[in-house]
């Protein structure tokens, strides 16, 4: 499923006046926007409820220059600058459009609180009534209360919004292999139940742009803790085998006492992390129609997205945020 930009879809933007776009599997741009117009994505079935505050930022559009010049880096890392993080910020409220109505056309735009957290790829959620006064930890946030956005840092684990129409309540989830092992968006569909009466099939679910199955190499300790943990662990994973033409062309050379008396290269593995959450979200009854999920890969679209794989560690910090409206 697609994700719109702003208000238009990845899959119908072949040639605009900000984009010219290539397009792959019929939804994945494989080229950034031509211009630095700061690009919000959204899911598909979220921007149906007019009460909801929802996206997920993309790197095009920002102030901070430590990574590439003109990135909209939102996380408060050490090779940015604060003063250019909090630009950043702004402009991105400002576009989302988390600002108080009665104030929006003033000098200093009053922007909502947004409530981040400490992550540790944990299992711990919270309920968020207000602004708190202390920073929280942990990976996970539910809240129906309006007017304050609720926020998860990422740049390659996964962003998954929650969205309960009936009761206006939301949950927003870091999921990286650790969180996701330890079930945290079916912990959060649980949570939101436990405060605030969600039953599953009002629940919709966006898991924004994050790394993909096509890229996420994991070794074979975290498949062996998947596969204690969920029956359907196998359909997660997928090996392929190294190819080595020195070894193909001169066999002799690698030859072993071990049967069959060559000695084998390893097979990589890899890890469908979207596909793992969406079968979270399934388990506790969310309707399959209602779960959205991004296309765009990190470690892919390095020019769109922030990715720590694909820039060796030194990179800047993508957002997902939802919010209600008063």
């Amino acid at each position: 499923m697609c994700f719109p930009t702003e208000h238009i879809p990845f899959c119908a933007l072949a040639r605009s006046r900000r984009y010219t776009v290539i397009l792959y599997d019929g939804c994945v741009p494989t080229r950034a926007p031509e211009k630095t117009k700061l690009t919000i994505l959204r899911g598909r079935q979220l921007v149906q409820h007019p009460w909801l505050v929802h996206g997920f930022s993309t790197r095009v559009g920002g102030f901070s220059s430590a990574y590439r010049k003109g990135d909209l880096n939102l996380g408060f890392t050490k090779d940015d600058s604060r003063a250019a993080v909090e630009r950043n910020r702004a402009a991105f409220l400002r576009q989302l459009g988390a600002v108080s109505l009665r104030d929006s056309r003033a000098r200093n735009q009053p922007f909502w609180p947004v409530v981040t957290l400490r992550q540790i790829h944990s299992d711990i959620i919270h309920c968020i009534e207000s602004v708190p006064r202390e920073p929280l930890t942990g990976d996970g946030c539910i809240t129906r209360a309006p007017g304050l956005l609720i926020a998860i840092q990422t740049a390659d684990c996964l962003p998954v919004i929650l969205v309960d129409v009936r009761q206006r309540a939301i949950g927003l989830f870091h999921a990286g292999w650790r969180g996701t092992v330890k079930r945290i968006a079916e912990k959060g569909a649980g949570e939101m139940f436990r405060c605030f009466g969600t039953r599953p099939r009002d629940l919709k679910a966006a898991i924004g742009p994050g790394i993909q199955g096509c890229c996420y190499q994991v070794g074979e300790e975290v498949r062996m803790k998947f596969y204690s943990q969920f029956a359907y662990a196998e359909k997660l994973f997928r090996e392929v085998k190294e190819s080595d033409p020195v070894r193909e062309k001169y066999p002799l050379l690698f030859l072993t006492a071990r049967a069959p008396g060559h000695s084998e290269l390893p097979k990589k593995i890899f890890l469908d992390l979207v596909e793992a959450n969406r079968q979270q979200l399934l388990a506790v009854g969310v309707p399959r129609k209602n779960i959205d999920t991004s296309p765009l890969c990190t470690n892919c679209h390095p020019e769109l997205l922030f990715s720590y794989r694909a820039e060796g560690g030194k990179t800047g910090r993508l957002i997902g945020v939802a919010g209600v409206r008063g």
